[in-house]
């Protein structure tokens, strides 16, 4: 085993507004507070796996713009391989504009930029990366035809490939049968079978249809709630760990990052979904997308403490 995790898919920088509560259409909140940070579903897995013990390399695209270069100097403080992060002059990086409420719950809006441009050819290049890693993370930020051939290159190499469907999108057949692991939360759930997800029993039946679909582990993330599993030896929720969230922004990014490292690590799959749940939780506490990913230590820390 390698040990070696590789992600693909999206950076942004995100421009984010905190105020009394998310506009309506039309409605003009005034008196919020503004903050960028760095973030992209792809590029917040690759930093929440790293700094959960990880070690990481990250496939994307980026623009020629100092929303990159910031970007790529947090990769490499992170440790984080970038030898294929491309640079591209014909984009601009990717930008996400946040709102976020009094209690934490956001709305997004994403131009995705350079995140459209990474292409086929660029997975290709990476195979070699692919090959040789353990596992796979890799999101819907991406083009459609570049995640199916992602996913196909590290089916093929025996390489675990663990998807976090989001943004919610329709998956079809053949992707499906080449991931070991998929990570929807409710609504992503709902839009995957046709499902709503209110209860365990309904989570249940969302997993046991994503499973009939050829996934090996569905994985449906709850929340404060926690996780429900449903694998071939498991059926049931491992419990979340309570906190007072101010930003759910990348709790879900935190929570699959985390999850590949305990994983890797060995840690049989409720133990790294523990894992991921308390990552995922510490997230919540703090502003903002990559500037709330937790270190190893505190991770340690809160598991310790249960």
């Amino acid at each position: 085993m390698s040990g070696k995790i590789v992600v693909i898919g999206s950076f942004n920088m995100d421009m984010i507004v905190t105020a009394e509560h998310i506009p309506k259409p039309g409605e003009t909140v005034v008196g919020g507070k503004f903050a960028s940070a760095l973030g992209g579903k792809g590029a917040n897995q690759a930093i929440a796996a790293a700094r959960a013990g990880g070690k990481v390399a990250f496939v994307a695209r980026v623009g020629n713009d100092p929303f990159a270069t910031e970007g790529i100097r947090s990769f490499k403080q992170n440790s984080i391989d970038t030898d294929h992060v491309i640079r591209d002059s014909s984009a601009s990086s990717g930008v996400a504009l946040i709102m976020v409420d009094k209690l934490g719950e956001n709305l997004i809006a994403v131009a995705p930029g350079a995140n459209d441009i990474l292409s086929p050819d660029d997975i290709n290049a990476a195979s070699e990366l692919i090959s040789s890693s353990e596992i796979m993370i890799i999101q819907l930020e991406i083009q459609p035809d570049t995640v199916d051939i992602a996913c196909k290159v590290a089916y093929d190499c025996g390489v675990k490939v663990l998807l976090n469907p989001a943004p919610a999108r329709e998956l079809n057949t053949k992707l499906l049968h080449n991931i070991s692991i998929i990570t929807p939360n409710e609504t992503e759930a709902q839009r995957l079978t046709g499902i709503a997800v209110e209860d365990e029993t309904s989570a249940d039946a969302a997993a046991t249809a994503l499973r009939s679909l050829g996934v090996d582990t569905v994985i449906i993330t709850l929340g404060a709630r926690g996780a429900y599993i449903s694998d071939k030896s498991f059926r049931g929720v491992v419990p979340g760990f309570k906190v007072n969230p101010i930003d759910t922004t990348a709790a879900g990014d935190v929570f699959n990052g985390a999850l590949a490292v305990a994983l890797v690590e060995g840690l049989p799959l409720t133990e790294a979904a523990r894992f991921a749940n308390a990552a995922a939780a510490i997230s919540t506490t703090r502003p903002g997308a990559q500037p709330s990913v937790p270190y190893r230590h505190e991770i340690d820390a809160v598991l310790g403490d249960d």
